[in-house]
């Protein structure tokens, strides 16, 4: 699919085949990402694959959550993965044997009846339940579906803002690439550059079995995060200490926590609580957003190293301003969904979306999740370039909640049509649309459902309610 010449999608082709997807990927309690390549529960994929399947049954969203929110921590973490005891250990790496949650883990309360990851990913969580809730407001209030959400992501949201603001600066810090969920992002590079990797022979990467190896991470790169990984293990996952060797301000990571601050004051006001404190931590997380990571030069929002610049470098555990990461991605446009983002901000976001670096509605019709022009864009290589479902469905929302809303509904027509024609495929080349990644992939499936039904294309009203006793 060249970029001047859309391809057309079939509203009644992209339901079927949506729903299709979710049907298959449907576990009996949540939905995998993908059959062979992904085969557990995984956080953020779960939050979007709840906006998705709300329209094909809200009770089997609400479980999807409620799924994932059964194996938080006690210390408030929603962990990454959640792994199902059902596929043999050799189908992913790493595998519960590593993470070894329930001893590594203990002390912070990692659950004993569930194996999970013990890093986490963005909380888009609070923005799913709530859209989850206005599929049926009448069905899930029966069902006491934000009594029993509400205290968990307030405690998730409590753990993001305390235990892991390392900078003590108000944003919320990653410990892992695979934290902000753009995992091989060229923003990590520098980062990663200081990590020794774990030996080749320690580990075996079952991902290459699923996917072509110019599409996924290097060995190298792959060997610094089992390093990180292990390295959080080893110290029982805590928080507290020194700087791990990675941490990073991700301006998504925080950007979706403000939303979902947003959200979750909604549900607080829908259960008869007081919304005030969360729309006061919003405030103070788009202060400190714009204070931390705007570079005004660059166009849009940019990472920062905690452990880079002068102030804490050569190793020293000194918690100062760090630097910024000199690398334009799709995280740096994210902030659009904040929706009391800075009215001259929203619109330098939309200009720079629209630029050269990243060329959406000139050079390509999908934002790609890495800049056009940078040092290290592949359109084929994991989060390197590619267009990701996920952020477009993010940057639609926020094209359209800044008021540019015909951006947003061309934006939501090359989304349903990239869907079809690539097969719901997990990540597809910026320019020609090709598939890359897995396919029958769950967040395209459900975010390009999500969508077509937003345009009013497809009917909202889900198709499993009659047939479910759930």
């Amino acid at each position: 699919m060249e970029s001047g010449e859309p391809f057309q999608h079939a509203p009644v082709r992209l339901l079927r085949g949506a729903r299709r997807v979710l049907l298959e990927n449907w576990t009996g309690a949540s939905t995998v990402p993908s059959r062979g390549l992904y085969p557990h529960q995984w956080s953020w994929d779960s939050a979007f694959i709840a906006i998705g399947l709300r329209h094909q049954s809200a009770r089997r969203a609400q479980r999807e959550m409620e799924t994932l929110l059964g194996a938080q921590w006690g210390d408030g973490r929603i962990p990454h993965i959640v792994f199902n005891p059902a596929v043999p250990l050799d189908a992913y790496f790493p595998s519960p044997d590593f993470w070894r949650s329930s001893s590594a883990g203990a002390a912070l309360g990692a659950p004993s009846a569930v194996e999970t990851s013990g890093i986490v990913q963005p909380p888009v969580h609070a923005l799913a339940c709530r859209l989850v809730h206005l599929a049926d407001p009448r069905a899930s209030a029966r069902h006491g579906f934000l009594t029993r959400v509400y205290p968990r992501l307030a405690a998730w949201h409590r753990y993001l803002t305390e235990s892991r603001d390392l900078g003590g600066h108000g944003l919320v810090s990653v410990v892992h690439p695979w934290e902000p969920g753009m995992d091989n992002s060229p923003c990590w590079d520098a980062p990663l550059a200081r990590v020794e990797p774990a030996p080749p022979g320690t580990f075996r990467r079952a991902d290459l079995d699923h996917g072509a190896a110019s599409d996924r991470p290097t060995d190298l790169d792959y060997g610094r995060y089992v390093r990180l990984a292990a390295d959080y293990r080893d110290r029982g996952y805590r928080d507290d200490g020194p700087l791990p060797a990675f941490a990073v301000e991700d301006p998504g990571v925080n950007a979706l926590l403000i939303a979902s601050e947003h959200a979750l004051a909604e549900i607080a006001a829908v259960l008869g609580a007081d919304p005030a404190p969360h729309r006061t931590r919003a405030r103070r997380l788009t202060a400190a957003l714009v204070e931390r990571l705007w570079d005004p030069a660059a166009g849009l929002f940019l990472c920062r190293d905690l452990r880079g610049g002068a102030e804490v470098g050569g190793g020293a555990d000194i918690r100062g301003r760090g630097a910024l990461i000199p690398e334009r991605s799709a995280a740096g446009l994210l902030p659009l969904i904040v929706p009391d983002l800075p009215r001259e901000i929203a619109a330098t976001l939309i200009r720079t979306a629209s630029g050269p670096h990243f060329g959406l509605g000139t050079s390509v019709r999908l934002v790609p999740s890495y800049d056009l022009l940078g040092r290290a864009f592949d359109p084929a290589r994991y989060w390197r370039g590619p267009a990701w479902c996920n952020v477009n469905w993010l940057m639609e929302r926020g094209l359209r909640q800044h008021g540019a809303v015909d951006r947003a509904d061309a934006l939501r027509s090359a989304v349903l049509d990239a869907a079809v024609s690539s097969g719901f495929a997990e990540y597809v080349d910026p320019y020609t649309g090709e598939a890359r990644g897995t396919r029958d992939f769950g967040w395209t499936a459900a975010l390009a459902l999500d969508l077509l039904v937003a345009s009013g294309e497809a009917d909202a009203a889900p198709v499993l309610e009659a047939a479910e006793s759930e």
